[in-house]
């Protein structure tokens, strides 16, 4: 595991978007950020997913949430940008961006990967996180150190057979990482890095591979050292980097 311990106020008075924050990483995260003073908006497409992590974040005594019901599959170019509307209109800025949802897609041999479904998880995985970024971007350069988090994969690090969209998808979730990166670097106090969850007890986990024992791997809780260190002060100048975060 990432060694780090984060000091209780880490992330007192900041503002971070979660995407996919209504299971799994993507809620553990937006409990941890929330449990170290962030104001944590969460988006997901089901909303009562995102109403219950609200709710835990609420009777933890936490920064109360905010809950964006959204579709990454669906939504259209004028969605995203009525989204930054409403961010800057209730928040006026974002201080963070962590880029968590994704769909796994078919494990096949590409011969036999429809086109409908590699387009469908490259909608998802990576023309979604495009588009975010795209439109929060100027929300984010309002902040002093803003930092963008996408997920990746060990299979979008090194590509493997019958993973043909989910590993496309990661790869280019790496390649937009470090173009952002590269252009955040001493133009705007931002930075962009990616993590690698690695094998943790998950809904997408389980279906990426039924025939394991879930409780041989780490729940999501126990790799958050990593999101935090990022998401936070004294990640500061760490910027075009790919984490691991086990």
């Amino acid at each position: 595991m990432f060694d780090y311990t984060a000091r209780p106020d880490l992330l007192q008075g900041r503002i971070i978007l979660i995407t996919g924050a209504g299971r799994g990483i993507g809620a553990a995260a937006a409990l941890s950020y929330a449990a170290h003073g962030a104001t944590v908006l969460l988006l997901g497409k089901t909303e009562d997913n995102l109403n219950e992590v609200y709710d835990q974040i609420e009777a933890a005594g936490y920064p109360q949430a905010a809950v964006i019901p959204f579709n990454l599959e669906t939504a259209l170019a004028h969605q995203y940008d009525e989204l930054a509307a409403m961010v800057e209109r209730e928040f006026g800025h974002l201080d963070g961006l962590l880029h968590n949802a994704a769909i796994l897609g078919p494990r096949t041999p590409l011969e036999q990967l429809s086109g409908d479904n590699f387009m469908r998880v490259m909608q998802v995985n990576v023309n979604a996180t495009f588009m975010l970024t795209s439109t929060l971007l100027p929300l984010l350069k309002l902040s002093k150190d803003a930092s963008v988090i996408f997920t990746s994969s060990s299979v979008g690090r090194k590509g493997r057979a019958y993973w043909g969209a989910y590993a496309t998808s990661k790869f280019a979730n790496e390649g937009l990482m470090q173009v952002l990166a590269d252009e955040m670097d001493g133009i705007c106090p931002g930075r962009a890095n990616s993590i690698n969850p690695g094998a943790t007890r998950t809904g997408m986990r389980a279906q990426a591979y039924p025939g394991e024992n879930p409780a041989n791997n780490p729940l999501p809780e126990a790799i958050m050292p990593l999101y935090l260190y990022l998401m936070g002060p004294d990640s500061i100048g760490v910027n075009g980097q790919a984490f691991d975060a086990q």
